[in-house]
């Protein structure tokens, strides 16, 4: 039996995208009602398909739910709660996926007096946004922390825990204040230091742009991976988890100030025993399944002396072969040389997982960079369940079968 049979989603980026193709993959019969503040970006999620039904309102989409996912930046949690108040069913549940609970907790709480309420936190994501981004994969072998307060219903707890769970989520319970820490440590201020270091990089007048992109090594790639999430999203988690992460910023300087001490003075047993403590932690990552262990975090390396065993190609590997002409095609070959590297490495063999998350990447970027200038966009999207194809509607799909 399905945890919730009326599902509303309230923001529709990554982590709300993604939630709507999971339950529309894990939960078939469950029907899925989705909004967003933004109205270009309503008018995407219809264009795609994304939910059952996309309102016009955040009032209107939770009329008959038994769950409601709030997926908006942690600033405006309260702001939206208090939007769909007087429209929430009695029996209705309410969650989140805020990277920041107490102050989370708190505005739904004050918004919402006598709704059932258990916060939640997927650990999972990438640097892209918006409604095309998200997948119904997203969550496997993920993380997702909830934190109820003392008085919820352990009916309500459970039914959430397996709503999770059937995405694939290993869920873990704490308290919100414990979740702050937690996050602060693993999460946020690991964020603060890529938005920091990238900037200083590019502020460094010593070294040009072009040098630094040039010679990026695989830490700083990274840095400006990690740098270039939402920066709303990271803003709003920052102010309304101040408290935890000033104390392990606290605490960072302090051990950076030891690592300079031990560098200026040459103390290299000091820096050894660090790294080596902290390789050990990288280690258990690993072994916990939080991390691919091949060389490189897994980045594609092609050995021109091996030749990778011929597989048969699958429906996703013709529609991905089949959207990338279609780019080239709009996008010219020489901009996207490295769309067509990919396929001729490739060539008649299955495109590996690398390739298909490199190629997808490379197409939201061309849709973005694109979008708005008269352009016309292939967005790349398939159901994992049904294998169908979504494309912008300026593209004719005949064009490419």
């Amino acid at each position: 039996m399905l945890p919730f049979s009326r599902v509303t989603v309230i923001g529709l980026g990554l982590i709300g995208s993604s939630i709507c193709r999971a339950v529309r993959a894990y939960m078939p019969t469950a029907r899925v009602t989705g909004h967003d503040a933004d109205p270009q970006v309503r008018e995407i999620a219809r264009r795609i398909d994304l939910c059952d039904d996309v309102t016009d309102t955040a009032g209107a989409s939770v009329i008959d739910a038994d769950l409601v996912i709030l997926c908006v930046p942690v600033g405006a949690m309260g702001r939206v709660a208090a939007a769909i108040a007087d429209d929430l069913p009695a029996d209705a549940i309410v969650s989140d996926v805020g990277g920041a609970k107490a102050s989370v907790l708190a505005a739904l709480r004050e918004a919402l007096p006598d709704a059932v309420i258990v916060p939640g936190h997927p650990v999972a994501g990438t640097e892209f946004c918006g409604p095309e981004s998200g997948f119904a994969s997203l969550f496997k072998g993920r993380w997702c922390i909830i934190t109820p307060d003392a008085d919820t219903p352990a009916v309500a707890i459970l039914r959430v825990r397996t709503f999770w769970e059937a995405f694939g989520a290993n869920v873990e319970e704490m308290t919100p204040e414990h979740h702050d820490l937690v996050l602060a440590v693993t999460s946020h201020v690991p964020h603060l230091i890529a938005y920091t270091i990238v900037g200083t990089a590019s502020d460094l007048e010593a070294v040009t742009q072009s040098e630094v992109i040039k010679y990026s090594a695989g830490g700083f790639r990274d840095f400006t991976r990690i740098a270039a999430s939402d920066p709303t999203m990271w803003r709003d988690v920052f102010l309304n988890n101040r408290e935890a992460v000033l104390e392990v910023m606290q605490r960072l300087t302090e051990d950076l100030n030891a690592m300079q001490k031990a560098i200026r003075y040459g103390d290299g047993d000091a820096l050894f025993a660090a790294f080596a403590r902290t390789r050990a932690i990288r280690r258990s990552i690993i072994e916990q399944g939080q991390d691919d262990a091949k060389p490189d975090f897994g980045r594609i390396h092609e050995d021109p002396g091996v030749v990778p065993p011929e597989r048969p190609q699958t429906d996703e590997d013709t529609w991905l072969r089949k959207i990338v002409a279609a780019v080239i095609q709009l996008g010219g070959e020489a901009k996207y040389d490295e769309l067509h590297s990919q396929l001729e490495k490739a060539g008649s063999r299955a495109l590996t997982v690398n390739q298909k998350n490199y190629i997808r990447n490379l197409i939201r970027k061309y849709a973005r960079t694109t979008a708005g200038r008269g352009a016309r966009v292939a967005i790349f999207i398939v159901d994992g369940n049904t294998r169908r194809l979504r494309l912008a509607s300026s593209i004719n799909p005949d064009e490419l079968l």
